[in-house]
């Protein structure tokens, strides 16, 4: 009777986490449904309130106005180079950061944290940043963009984290065996740490991919420009047309606010898109990660 009970109860518990999946999938994947839906339904449908989950009256006017700009493909060239290029940078230096900081042996590393741990709370502010990066000539390059945020001190701290939870035996032994610390942690720590590697390069290539603020700032070159800056200004340059027309015919300012709907959606699907097609490849990764980076403090 113990068995047959407490299988039904397994039953009812594993039927009640798949409603809950269920509806929690919903709730993620709708909006996703929803935008696709929407850049490429009719305006006029979408300002009644007609499209809620499939497109009506297709049209794809939206992406045909977004990729005829001449830059929305240089746009995507850079932001594709500074991504790879920043998250390798950040790989390379936030892993050995947070390997030497989990080692016991390291001299001063409680006092090196509080220095890492002061930056998270504080920083010189944009103005003194601005003046620096003037000061060394990279305004308007391609490097201060790669190398900006080249390390996170929440990421750090991850690794760090991540890393003692490698068993010290392990690293005894190949120390022993005459393995050298530079081999140990390439030969040995990396390959066990597939898990932490792939969280990171969620973080910092979202965080590269959607980041537009430090473009902004520092880069007034359009062929140095990456694709969410330029993005923002294709829908900037929309709003100012739609403010335009105003003064206009009613027809004309029609037209353009049902251009600049197009747009709104469209520039999301087309920002969004390459991050939701990377992201399966790399969840497993990411779910283990965290998991393993929360068992010690």
């Amino acid at each position: 009777m113990a068995t047959k009970s407490k299988i039904k109860g397994d039953i009812v518990f594993d039927t009640v986490c798949n409603i809950l999946a269920t509806f929690f999938l919903i709730i993620v994947l709708y909006p996703l449904i929803y935008i696709l839906s929407c850049s490429i339904s009719n305006p006029t449908m979408v300002g009644l309130g007609k499209v809620w989950l499939l497109p009506k009256g297709i049209s794809f006017i939206g992406y045909a106005s977004v990729f005829r700009n001449p830059l929305i493909m240089s746009g995507y060239g850079n932001t594709i180079f500074y991504t790879v290029t920043s998250t390798l940078l950040n790989l390379a230096l936030t892993l050995p950061a947070g390997y030497a900081l989990s080692r016991k042996s390291l001299p001063g590393k409680n006092i090196i944290m509080i220095f890492c741990l002061i930056t998270m709370y504080f920083s010189g502010g944009l103005i003194p940043q601005f003046l620096l990066v003037k000061n060394l000539n990279l305004l308007d390059t391609r490097l201060i963009l790669i190398i900006i945020g080249a390390v996170s001190v929440y990421n750090v701290i991850i690794s760090r984290t991540f890393f003692q939870s490698i068993p010290l035996e392990l690293e005894e032994a190949a120390t022993i065996d005459g393995c050298s610390v530079p081999r140990l942690f390439l030969t040995i720590v990396l390959p066990l740490s597939k898990a932490l590697i792939g969280v990171l390069t969620l973080y910092y290539g979202v965080s590269h991919w959607n980041s537009y603020f430090g473009a902004l700032i520092y880069i007034s070159d359009e062929k140095k420009k990456p694709l969410q800056l330029i993005l923002r200004e294709i829908l900037v340059t929309s709003q100012l047309a739609s403010s335009e027309a105003d003064t206009q015919s009613a027809e004309l300012m029609y037209e353009t606010e049902k251009l600049q709907l197009y747009l709104k959606y469209s520039v999301i699907v087309v920002s969004s898109a390459p991050l939701l097609i990377v992201y399966p490849f790399l969840q497993k990764y990411f779910d283990k990660g965290v998991m393993l980076g929360s068992l010690k403090g």
